[in-house]
This record gives structure tokens, C-alpha cells and sequence, in this order.
């Protein structure tokens, strides 16, 4: 039998959601920098490179220095940020500040 160790779980679940908040925060700096330029592909790919390769990067250190069990909570909390995001930007609710 598998034990797991939980206090790994939750710290990879803090540290996914932080992370999580910064990457979805940085996608919607992104995009309204990107819907206010004339080339916005430009500033679209170069968003989306930083954004992942900070992702993979700090999931990469998650697993080195906590372990399997921390990388686990570290995607899970990833997800749960991700089907949040998605649910508030199907729901159209509008930014702060949007007219």
C-alpha cells in the first residue's frame, strides 16, 4: 500500500495556487496589453513562453526539493485555478475597470 504524505499534498496545493494566480493574472496582463497593439500575436507568443516555461519551471523545482506527492497537489491545484478561470471567463462577468 501506498502512503501518502499530505503535508507534501497541501504544500504543493499552496504553492499551485499561487503560482497558478500569478500565471492566469499574467495571461489576462497579456491579453489586454496584446488587444491594445497593432501586432498582438508578438505579444501573445511572448506572454504564453514566460507564463509556461515559469510554470514547468517551479513545477519542476516542486518535484526536486518536495517530492511526487507535492507535484501532485502542485497539478491539482493548477486545474482547480484553471476550471475557475475558464467558468468566470465563460460566464462573462467583467473586469474590474472594463466599461
Amino acid at each position: 500500500m501506498i502512503v501518502v504524505d499530505w503535508n507534501a499534498v497541501a504544500f504543493g496545493l499552496m504553492i499551485g495556487a499561487a503560482i497558478s494566480a500569478v500565471f492566469f493574472a499574467g495571461l489576462s496582463f497579456g491579453m489586454r496589453l496584446a488587444l491594445r497593439t497593432e501586432r498582438p500575436v508578438n505579444i501573445l507568443v511572448l506572454s504564453a513562453i514566460v507564463r509556461i516555461a515559469a510554470l514547468l519551471g517551479i513545477g519542476w523545482a516542486v518535484v526536486i526539493f518536495f517530492g511526487p506527492f507535492a507535484l501532485a497537489g502542485f497539478a491539482l491545484a493548477f486545474f482547480i485555478a484553471r476550471t475557475i478561470a475558464t467558468a468566470i471567463a465563460r460566464a462573462g462577468v467583467p473586469a474590474v475597470g472594463a466599461p
